[in-house]
């Protein structure tokens, strides 16, 4: 049994909240969202926690069968798509003043973190993402240099930050030119940038694209440098433009890039993501925490408000 320290809030709870996306468990009408967390177990059972310890939840569960993937601990790869995830599909969340977990899935955090535990979510979909850039590298002789994240939101900001720790020269580029992302990005050694990708003047080993926007990711593989690696972690509609898909064959067949997706995490990716949240400026961290809410204000969280990066509902100091 675990107590709510925090919650994240992200754009899938928007779409969820919105009706456009989510499944409630089976026999219900209603699902508890929340799959960003933080808490602090108070009953910990026979698991091997302590009391006081704060975990995270892992989001997704295996399918039943299960898949290949799902049975070797994968299940962030699972192939048949039977898979559960709290707060999001046929699970309830976290966004609870207590909820239980199964110990398997819960993951201890550095309580030194506090708050900024609600992170360890959204730093694992960019530490799986790195991991399978690390390993698709791996099919030629490959010496990355220049990174480039498109999208200055917690994801971006969360790649750019271990693009950096990987010593990368590291571009980020966003709309905005004002509120707290370019002194964010520049604190970090990196470049900020705003603008067409096409006027950076860059050739990218790697770039993360983080907004699912059809124009950006043509721009993204009109730009990689030949060999490079395009991964994206953002989702934006359902059809892409011909042009664009073909655009984007053209690309990948003569430049011998790879683009590919990745959403979701296993527990590997949960403990390199503790360790780059460990490894980070905690003063850093703590500006990405742009707004705070009580469970009372749910819906207010919903809501974008300019210079948002990431908003979390808080249940307790």
């Amino acid at each position: 049994m675990v107590e709510a320290l925090a919650v994240g809030v992200c754009g899938t709870d928007v779409e969820i909240a919105s009706g456009l996306y989510g499944w409630a468990p089976p026999g219900s009408e209603r699902l508890i969202l929340g799959h960003e967390s933080v808490g602090k177990v108070i009953d910990p059972g026979p698991s091997g926690f302590s009391v006081g310890d704060h975990v995270v939840g892992i989001v997704r569960r295996p399918d039943p069968v299960p898949c290949p993937n799902c049975a070797v601990g994968e299940w962030d790869m699972c192939s048949n798509g039977r898979y559960t995830e709290r707060g999001i599909k046929q699970v309830d969340g976290f966004m609870a003043d207590r909820w239980r977990i199964e110990p398997d899935y819960a993951v201890k955090v550095d309580q030194s973190l506090g708050l900024l535990g609600v992170l360890l979510e959204p730093t694992t979909v960019v530490a799986k993402a790195w991991d399978h850039i690390a390993s698709i590298g791996r099919r030629s002789f490959w010496d990355p240099r220049t990174i480039l994240v498109i999208g200055a939101g917690p994801i971006g900001l969360l790649a750019a930050l271990i693009g950096t720790q990987y010593g990368g020269d590291v571009h980020v580029l966003d709309r905005v030119s004002g509120g707290p992302k370019p002194a964010l990005v520049e604190a970090l050694g990196a470049t900020y940038h705003t603008g067409a990708v096409s006027e950076l003047g860059l050739s990218p080993d790697i770039i993360v694209e983080c907004t699912g926007v059809a124009p950006l990711i043509r721009a993204a593989a009109e730009a990689a440098a030949p060999g490079g690696i395009v991964c994206l972690t953002g989702v934006g509609p359902p059809v892409m433009p011909q042009a664009t898909v073909t655009s984007l064959a053209s690309d990948a067949v003569l430049k011998n890039l790879v683009l590919f997706g990745s959403v979701n995490a296993n527990r590997r990716h949960y403990y390199r993501a503790a360790q780059v949240l460990a490894k980070a400026d905690r003063s850093w961290l703590e500006q990405l925490v742009t707004r705070r809410v009580g469970p009372g204000s749910f819906e207010h969280a919903l809501e974008r408000e300019a210079g948002d990066i990431k908003v979390v509902i808080e249940f307790a100091q």
